[in-house]
């Protein structure tokens, strides 16, 4: 009980060093981006680096659902300790791209369970677990290509990223822009779909 007391003391001091932190100026600006949050990444990580590894705590920062505090959490877990269902629950938790981002690239690719999620949030109905899944093929496509179809991935990118939520188009277009740069074999029809859909050619820069 006096552990249980314990950290749940911790997570409100984090929580309250957090909002301390808090730039209103600089959430209006995170909020145009989807994230609900207004903490320098910079001191966030300076707090990270203070508190170092505490998987517990991270998991319990996790669960107030609060951005900055799952930003933190992200930093000090252990990647490889958490399990396939768990990785996959916080991922259809997570709402702010940055968490989605920091998810991605500082747990999950680190996890032993890496593919087997990757197969599952693929073709997910939610587009944004299916980022996910194509945020992930954009890695092997680039470092463990074998096994993969990247035929079959253009036909798909093809067909389906013209129309794809915006979160789900921009992480196609990432694995479209890879599979061009790194298989010439490939490039010319990458080069050709792309010019063809210009998907992004007007997204801001």
């Amino acid at each position: 009980m006096a552990e249980t007391t314990s950290t749940e003391t911790t997570v409100s001091q984090v929580l309250a060093e957090l909002a301390a932190l808090e730039d209103p100026k600089m959430r209006a600006v995170n909020e145009k981006h989807g994230d609900d949050h207004g903490v320098n990444l910079t001191k966030l990580r300076a707090v990270a680096k203070r508190l170092k590894t505490q998987h517990d705590l991270a998991r319990d920062l996790w669960a107030t659902g609060d951005t900055a505090a799952r930003l933190l959490a992200l930093l000090i877990c252990r990647p490889k300790a958490f399990d396939r269902d768990e990785l996959d629950a916080m991922m259809r938790q997570a709402r702010a791209p940055k968490v989605q981002d920091w998810l991605i690239n500082y747990v999950v690719k680190k996890n032993p369970h890496a593919e087997d999620l990757r197969r599952t949030w693929f073709a997910d109905p939610d587009p944004i677990v299916a980022s996910a899944g194509w945020a992930l093929t954009s890695e092997r496509v680039v470092k463990d290509p074998e096994g993969l179809d990247l035929t079959e991935l253009l036909d798909r990118i093809e067909s389906q990223m013209k129309s794809a939520p915006d979160r789900l188009q921009w992480s196609m277009n990432t694995c479209l822009a890879q599979i061009g740069i790194t298989h010439p074999d490939h490039r010319p029809r990458a080069l050709e779909i792309g010019e063809r859909l210009e998907v992004l050619k007007d997204y801001p820069t």
